[in-house]
């Protein structure tokens, strides 16, 4: 949930460095916009239902989702951020905004996919995936929301939250073999397990304007955000007699020994419209970022820092349990989740000037913030309900509660008095979406989300509203 310009010659050569860092990611994305329309160009005349952008088993693919939103405690919509504004309700959440917000009910994203025969039922995968902002037109980056807040006061802040989409050209990008049987091996830079999980069990499949889980990446990321997706990922699937399931999922550490290194494991079945899956995450160095305060700004030219790309950072070791179902009666379904969250102080401590994703530095780093250890306990339940072939309704309930972690006079402590009292969160959203045609929807709902105690602790404002409309094409 967490969510000045002294520039000097060595910072000046950074922010350089970092513009031909930008030249060359958006290199790449141009590189592979041409080779897409390559394949779009060259493509076969497509039988009478097929209307996919596939050649020679590459897929050109897409989705394009904006809309208008208000909120009655939000602040100002970020170019970057991947969701625009913060449908939760934060700590700079201080007045009511309108405004185009992207990627209400999806990602809006463009990628290239394939598939390539190799020998009996064996198969090369990839997958090459980007991620933007249609409002602005930037490349979608996190990371740079919060950066773009350092040294502001709360309520000067607009919105910025950590995320694992940090402006990486490719938010998904990986190789790999796979067999009807055997299953399917990928390496690279991938979803986890359990933002899998959480994409499939969420009744708004994790959208981002309407579940809490679909914005904030607490229960996705297995604490941390940014462990939502994976760099240096190995990661296997498998499916026996189409009834049990099983997933493994291992991030390398870069030669670092145990930090920063993710083990996740996903054992599940299907029967009879039914669906349940079970998930264990254990994630080294888990990194949650935040902008530098005032005091840390004045002090970064002492320590050789940019104020351009330099982020604060608490630092835990996290480990989750977690049980997700679902069950389709037909025209409703209804969806369940639970995860159990542990945060400690980290094994490996990491140092300030770590390289965080992105290219971004942590020039200040807490390896100290959990006394205790801090329990997160996510929950949540809901229905989609068919009612036409073209027209779905949700309903959804999503809840966070945290024990009290802190010492001294904040030990036991359920109030506001400190972030590390126990607190709660609690969302409720109503949505519908109408499909005008295979391609292109329309959406309308509204999210309500409440801090209480701890977890309102530094808050302008405990409560907000994002009453939504939008479009979204897919391709």
């Amino acid at each position: 949930m967490n969510h000045s310009n002294l520039i000097s010659e060595k910072s000046a050569a950074s922010h350089r460095g970092a513009r031909g860092g930008r030249s060359l990611k958006y290199g790449l994305l141009l590189g592979a916009l041409s080779i897409a329309a390559n394949v779009a160009h060259s493509q076969s005349a497509p039988g009478p239902t097929d209307d996919s952008l596939t050649y020679h088993g590459i897929t050109l693919y897409g989705i394009v989702d904006l809309g208008l939103q208000y909120q009655t405690h939000g602040a100002p919509i970020s170019d970057y951020f991947p969701a625009g504004s913060s449908d939760i309700v934060q700590p700079n959440s201080n007045h009511s905004t309108l405004g185009v917000t992207p990627s209400n009910m999806a990602q809006s994203r463009i990628g290239l996919q394939g598939v390539e025969p190799l020998y009996a039922d064996w198969s090369a995968v990839f997958k090459l995936e980007t991620f933007f902002n249609p409002q602005s037109g930037e490349i979608s980056d996190g990371l740079k929301s919060l950066v773009q807040n350092n040294g502001r006061a709360t309520a000067q802040k607009t919105t910025g939250l950590d995320t694992s989409v940090a402006g990486q050209a490719f938010q998904q990008s990986y190789v790999g073999l796979s067999h009807k049987e055997f299953g399917t091996l990928t390496f690279g830079r991938q979803n986890t397990l359990l933002a899998d999980g959480i994409a499939k069990y969420d009744p708004n499949y994790a959208s981002q304007a309407f579940s809490v889980i679909g914005l904030s990446g607490t229960a996705a990321g297995g604490g941390d955000t940014q462990d939502r997706r994976l760099d240096s990922s190995l990661k296997y699937v498998a499916n026996f007699a189409q009834i049990v399931h099983f997933g493994a999922n291992y991030k390398f550490s870069g030669a670092t020994g145990s930090a920063n290194t993710v083990v996740e494991a996903n054992l599940g079945a299907e029967m009879a419209g039914a669906s349940v899956d079970a998930y264990y995450v254990n994630a080294k160095d888990a990194i949650s970022a935040s902008s530098l305060s005032s005091a840390q700004v004045a002090a970064l030219p002492g320590l050789g820092f940019s104020v351009n790309n330099s982020l604060a950072a608490t630092v835990s070791d996290n480990t989750t349990f977690s049980i997700m179902g679902m069950y389709n009666f037909g025209a409703p379904k209804i969806f369940a989740g639970y995860e159990h969250i542990r945060f400690a102080n980290p094994s490996t401590p990491l140092a300030a000037g770590f390289d965080d994703i992105g290219g971004y530095k942590l020039a200040f780093v807490n390896n100290a913030a959990f006394p205790n250890d801090k329990i997160m306990q996510v929950y949540w339940a809901g229905i989609r309900y068919t009612v036409i072939e073209a027209l779905d309704l949700v309903g959804a309930y999503y809840g966070y509660h945290q024990n009290s972690y802190g010492v001294g006079s904040a030990a036991g402590c359920s109030t506001n008095l400190a972030a590390t009292c126990s607190g709660t969160l609690e969302g409720i959203s109503f949505d519908a979406d109408y499909r005008l045609s295979k391609r292109f929807d329309t959406y309308a709902g509204i999210m309500f989300t409440g801090v209480h105690d701890g977890l309102a602790n530094g808050y302008i404002h405990s409560t907000n509203m994002n009453p939504t409309i939008g479009v979204r094409y897919k391709f």
